[in-house]
């Protein structure tokens, strides 16, 4: 796939400069007009946007990799363009299954009656995005939110400045300004974007900036889907093979330089030495990432937070940001056993046993994944019942994130709500009960006014 330079200049209807409080009042304009976006509409929506995405993969990552300074081709191709694409056609194919009624029970007293579960859409969702992963992270829960029928308003990162043009661009040709809408700014923008009054509100980044976000949204008691990160641990037991956990590990960890809200953020080590794993780690090859640090800023944080660990690089240093991975040792107390460490550093904790792992885990903030290796089933089980994640994965790390049918989400400080497949079209659904009475149920014998008998039979179903 040929590759070209992509700039801001290019995108043909960019929504830059419109105010999200602007954007917000088109949508809603747009949804008094015509109503929600019926079944046929939603399902060919989504297939247009897989559509285009596959024709533009090329332009997608061009625009990464001149906003990075050096993103590598294969990982934009994969978890920005396919991975998008997978969740589009996903949702086409199972949109009808998901949107249907539910029967519901109706008790002996009320029948005959029926009763049902119908998912309706919102309205106007706010969608904002991260840098990290500019394209997947701001159309992943577009999807599910267009699924539902809503319409939405994507704010992406200023960090990453081409590809949201290019964002801009790609909605407005594969969905229109009618059902979505991108707006582009700094910090104010994306403060102001977080106030206005959504019908739900998607925010993904830093625990800190998170609070902040629900904290605007509560003034308008705005419903909230939040994923924020944390240290996700990579728990390695006495029964992994001990190569092909670093094998997997490494490879979670080199994706986008270790950039990714789930990769592994620290290894914990119960009855292998730092020693012999920093050896399994240098014999998978797997060193130098193909993608560089975004920025100067994060390059900056990342040498600030490695102060005072002893770190044992698995690869001579690329050209600029391009960094090493590198093994962290910190001594007690150290803010790498902390903070998220979001680069291409992993540390390494060897613990006592597994019962010191649980507990390491647990006096945490909760993480999205914790992953395990060679664990025994009763071993996973005591991971499963004395942790608290997003998810548990054992074997592989980050993958499970292109799963289209599992949920995706945080608890406690990683966040809360789910997105992908069915549960993000639930997330962006309200959930109406509908109810048809019969002409006469059990029921009116308590209607009032209630004479002796009606209060008696009360008395006897309380009884």
């Amino acid at each position: 796939m040929a590759l070209r330079s992509w700039s801001v200049t290019e995108a043909t209807e960019d929504a830059a400069g419109e105010a999200p409080a602007a954007a917000l009042a088109a949508l809603r304009a747009a949804a008094a007009r015509d109503g929600a976006l019926p079944l046929d509409r939603r399902r060919a929506l989504l297939l247009a946007l897989a559509e285009l995405l596959l024709r533009r993969a090329g332009d997608v990552a061009a625009a990464l990799d001149a906003d990075y300074g050096g993103r590598s081709p294969e990982e934009t191709l994969l978890a920005e363009v396919k991975l998008t694409v997978d969740a589009a056609r996903h949702g086409a194919a199972q949109l009808r299954a998901w949107a249907k009624p539910r029967r519901a029970g109706v008790p002996f007293p009320f029948r005959p009656a029926r009763a049902a579960v119908e998912p309706v859409p919102k309205g106007v969702v706010g969608i904002m995005a991260p840098w990290n992963y500019p394209l997947q992270l701001a159309l992943l829960p577009a999807i599910d939110a267009v699924a539902a029928g809503n319409r939405v308003a994507i704010k992406p990162a200023e960090a990453t400045p081409g590809t949201a043009a290019l964002l801009a661009d790609l909605t407005a040709a594969a969905w229109g300004p009618e059902v979505a809408r991108v707006v582009q700014g700094g910090p104010e923008v994306a403060a102001a974007f977080a106030a206005q009054p959504w019908d739900h509100l998607v925010f993904t980044g830093g625990t800190e900036t998170g609070r902040r976000v629900m904290q605007a949204a509560a003034a308008n008691l705005v419903p909230l889907t939040l994923e924020l990160g944390g240290k996700c641990p990579a728990l390695v037991l006495p029964g992994a093979d001990l190569g092909r956990a670093a094998q997997a590990i490494l490879a979670g960890k080199v994706v986008n330089a270790g950039q990714t809200c789930i990769a592994p953020d620290t290894v914990l080590l119960v009855g292998h030495t730092p020693a012999d794993f920093a050896a399994a780690c240098r014999a998978t090859g797997i060193g130098l990432p193909d993608t560089v640090v975004v920025n100067g800023r994060q390059a900056a944080r990342l040498d600030a937070l490695c102060e005072g660990a002893t770190l044992t690089p698995l690869a001579p240093p690329g050209p600029g940001r391009r960094r090493a991975l590198a093994l962290a040792e910190a001594p007690p107390g150290h803010s790498l056993h902390a903070t998220e460490i979001f680069g291409p550093v992993l540390a390494v904790q060897p613990l006592p046993g597994l019962p010191a792992a649980i507990a390491w885990i647990a006096e945490r903030p909760r993480p999205l994944a914790v992953y395990l290796f060679g664990a025994t089933r009763e071993e996973e089980a005591a991971v499963a019942a004395g942790t608290r994640s997003g998810a548990l994965v054992a074997g592989r790390c980050i993958e499970y994130a292109a799963f289209p049918d599992l949920p995706f989400g945080g608890t406690g400080a990683s966040g809360f709500g789910r997105r992908n497949g069915e549960a993000g079209f639930l997330e962006f659904s309200l959930l109406r009960a509908r109810v048809a009475h019969g002409r006469w149920s059990l029921s009116r014998l308590l209607d009032p006014p209630r004479g002796e008998r009606g209060r008696a039979l009360i008395r006897r179903i309380l009884r």
